[in-house]
């Protein structure tokens, strides 16, 4: 089924050969570190403020203020993070964060101390593990805008809500999988099957079956945001399984791709410089469009709305990485050519709207024959 944001279900180097034309269309931003501080009052580890200018005139600037449940090395959040770093580097902004406010009780307490004590001109974050506690903060502070990952409906006066929507890039990523393979095993280890990550691996899965559709698809989940080993062992059985790709919808996969010498799909930023001989593309969330939503919101009115349609490929908010070709592994060597065209027509008929990418948020199986999606 199509689904737009509004009416989505509701719960969430080597280098020889030629590049391919897929460019980035937004400017590379790396996701910046953590400066460790301790943060006692919130619990978490914070880093210093970011301010595009400085000097006095950045105390006009409105202060954006990330809380992240996760440390910035997990991608979802880092995306997030290098979105409001862009922003403060380009004096839009003053930007302080918090991250690993890994419960609901340290999200609650560092977000009603970060209202009372900051009093920032709007907030950013994830809310997937602290529904609750982010929505009770905010309704006692209806002034600051507040603008979170969720999985559930936005709230008035001012809480907005957003989320990854990169079925396109997982569609296009799925492709080169099933090109590249040559067991028709692919292996992908998620988060858990929950909506938002049901629809990037269903997507991937459907551009498995474009470009191969006898292969099969091993899907597994390590039923958190952020556990690299786990994500590591689970992507080891779907190799000791015959999988000779790999899709690292969680931090941790690449390492085992790397060790098995196979292909790998790498996700939220370009994670090619992680291992350059095995990563083949990235899913590539560009938070800056949903920031830049929010920044008007910190310097007008605080609003209630899903933001999600700003994740969309055709707005910028997502985008496949630069695919690979140079890839050198026991199973590839480089991409071939007409698997690039191939990817390059899809990606021109979803930007121009003759193809649009199914949305389906149910729970894969953890095999899937994709002959018969």
């Amino acid at each position: 089924m199509n689904v737009t944001p509004a009416s989505r279900p509701r719960r969430s180097p080597r280098r020889s050969q030629r590049r391919s034309p897929l460019r980035r269309t937004w400017a590379a931003v790396a996701v910046v570190g953590a400066l460790a501080l301790a943060a006692s009052a919130c619990g978490g580890s914070t880093g210093e403020e970011a301010g595009g200018s400085g000097g006095s005139g950045s105390e006009d600037l409105p202060l954006i203020y990330g809380v992240y449940a996760t440390p910035l090395e997990e991608p979802w959040d880092g995306a997030i993070h290098a979105a409001l770093q862009s922003a403060a580097d380009d004096g839009e902004i003053r930007y302080k964060h918090v991250d690993d406010l890994s419960t609901s009780d340290a999200m609650e307490r560092g977000l009603r101390d970060i209202a009372t004590n900051e009093e920032p001109d709007a907030i950013i974050g994830d809310a997937f593990a602290a529904e609750e506690a982010v929505r009770k903060v905010a309704a006692e502070f209806p002034d600051i805008p507040f603008a979170f990952g969720s999985g559930e409906d936005p709230v008035e006066p001012n809480m907005s809500v957003f989320d990854n929507w990169l079925q396109d890039p997982a569609y296009l990523a799925g492709m080169l999988a099933g090109g590249l393979t040559k067991s028709d095993t692919i292996g992908i280890v998620g988060a858990m099957p929950i909506p938002e990550v049901n629809r990037i691996v269903n997507a991937f899965v459907l551009g498995v079956k474009e470009t191969n559709p006898q292969a099969t698809v091993k899907v597994s989940f390590i039923n958190s945001f952020f556990d690299p080993a786990a994500a590591k062992q689970a992507a080891q059985a779907h190799v000791s399984a015959g999988a000779d790709v790999l899709f690292a919808e969680r931090d941790g996969v690449i390492a085992a791709a790397e060790e098995a010498d196979i292909p790998v799909v790498g996700m939220m930023v370009d994670q090619e410089e992680e291992a350059p001989d095995h990563v083949v593309t990235s899913l590539i969330w560009h938070m800056r469009p949903t920031v830049d939503a929010v920044i008007e919101q910190a310097t007008g009115e605080p609003q209630a709305v899903d933001l999600g349609e700003f994740s969309f490929m055709k707005v910028g908010g997502s985008e496949l990485a630069e695919i690979n070709t140079d890839i050198a592994t026991s199973t590839a060597d480089g991409v071939p050519e007409d698997l690039v065209t191939k990817v390059e027509e899809k990606q021109a008929a979803i930007m121009d709207g003759s193809f649009t990418t199914p949305v389906d948020e149910a729970a894969p199986a953890s095999s899937i024959d994709v002959s018969k999606k």
